[in-house]
């Protein structure tokens, strides 16, 4: 008989990201609904529209498909006296169609005057985005920043201050290369900057604070482009400060580029607890759902086991063994299928969001995959017999065949759900 032994005693190696980093609870809210943005909470995902804010009804449309596909924060752009004088009207358009995700304005330049001069475009807001880079130089800079502190006072508004490499302040990044310069071992540009961007975040921070705003009204991040710059931008503000964090590339790009940078950079950060808040900067493909960016987001939390938006769906890569193109098709089909059903489904059957569906292409692995899934198929592969197995909760229940096994296998996923999932 063989035996074994493990190389050492002792318990099992754990698995998971590492605990979240306690942070303060910034509450992010409109109406009844409020966003909890870090203080143990479960990360945020939020968007940022596209449209013409001056365009009130074609933004309040995005922002509903945005919020519908699962963003909790939708941010929109307030760079104009007609963009705030219509924001107002996209608050109210939204509770119209009882859609009340927070709305986040985002202000550079201007937006200590559009704040004063549209006061109900800052009552309509949620949460102001500040950055700190875009807002002057010296004494203007000082009291257009101190302007919109004391209109986020006012209304009991959170703010991100968010510092950007792109438009970081040039007076603080001056002094910082100067005070390199007469180092014993100066460091590279690239390392000044870096320190320049944690530095600026925590400094505007803490005089936001002087001037009356709460540290449990400020949310930080530090926007870079590269991946390795990311992280460790946030692995050093994370260690200094103990505001909840806004992580994302400021730039991720278009398609899988875009996708893999920000999942590379985004992963290890989350996977050392460093992170409250997360956005996927996609530049959208020509005539693409700008709802993709909160798919990626969701689909980042939910593989690394952070969080369940929407059931998810295993299926194989294909090979040799699996010529035909149906698998590929029946797990598109039922992928899209449970996505689509989760707007009724999250509040018809709660924990829906944790259903696994396996779609497998042949006898290799897709009967252990289907076993190991609340739900699966294993269809037959190149020269298999034609038929396809169905397990449920690891039993083999029935096994398919014929011209519609992709519309009964749906019914079987409906049965199980409502089965499973629904209210007594």
């Amino acid at each position: 008989m063989n035996s074994f032994s493990f190389i050492s005693a002792g318990n099992a190696p754990s698995v998971g990201a590492t605990k979240r980093k306690q942070t303060h609870a910034v509450n992010v809210s409109w109406g009844k609904n409020k966003v909890q943005v870090g203080g143990g909470a479960p990360v945020v995902v939020q968007s940022m529209t596209n449209t013409d804010t001056a365009n009130a009804i074609q933004t309040a449309i995005q922002v509903k498909e945005l919020a519908m596909a699962g963003s909790e924060l939708v941010r929109i752009t307030v760079n104009t006296p007609d963009a705030a004088r219509e924001v107002s009207a996209i608050r109210e358009q939204l509770d119209r169609m009882n859609v009340d995700v927070p709305l986040v304005g985002d202000f550079h330049y201007n937006g200590h005057k559009l704040l004063t001069d549209f006061p109900e475009c800052a009552q309509a807001l949620s949460k102001y985005r500040i950055n700190p880079g875009n807002m002057g130089g010296g004494r203007r800079r000082d009291d257009n920043f101190a302007q919109m502190i004391e209109v986020a006072c006012r209304y009991n508004k959170p703010i991100r201050i968010g510092v950007n490499w792109g438009s970081l302040d040039q007076d603080l990044m001056a002094k910082m290369m100067d005070a390199n310069g007469k180092r014993s071992t100066p460091w590279d540009a690239q390392a000044v900057m870096r320190e320049a961007l944690v530095v600026s975040a925590i400094s505007n921070a803490q005089r936001a604070q002087e001037l009356g705003l709460s540290e449990n009204l400020i949310v930080l991040s530090c926007k870079v482009s590269h991946v390795q710059d990311l992280i460790t931008v946030y692995k050093n503000l994370s260690e200094r400060c103990g505001y909840p964090l806004h992580l994302g590339l400021t730039e991720a790009g278009m398609g899988s580029k875009g996708i893999v940078a920000s999942t590379a950079a985004l992963a290890v950060l989350l996977q050392q607890g460093i992170g409250d808040t997360i956005r996927i900067s996609l530049t959208p493909e020509p005539g693409g759902s700008r709802s993709k960016e909160v798919v990626v987001a969701q689909e980042i939390l939910q593989t690394m086991g952070l969080r369940a938006f929407t059931p998810m769906v295993v299926a194989c890569p294909g090979c040799g063994r699996t010529s035909s193109t149906f698998f590929q098709e029946l797990a598109d089909q039922i992928q899209t299928y449970l996505r689509d059903q989760m707007p009724i489904w999250k509040n018809q059957y709660p924990g829906v969001e944790t259903l696994n569906v396996a779609v497998m292409g042949c006898v290799v692995n897709g009967p252990g995959e289907s076993r190991h899934a609340d739900i699966g198929i294993s269809l037959p592969g190149t020269g298999e017999v034609p038929v396809a197995p169905v397990y449920v909760d690891g039993e083999r229940t029935v096994t398919l065949k014929g011209d519609h096994i992709a519309t009964e296998f749906q019914k079987i996923v409906e049965q199980y759900v409502h089965k499973r999932y629904g209210k007594n």
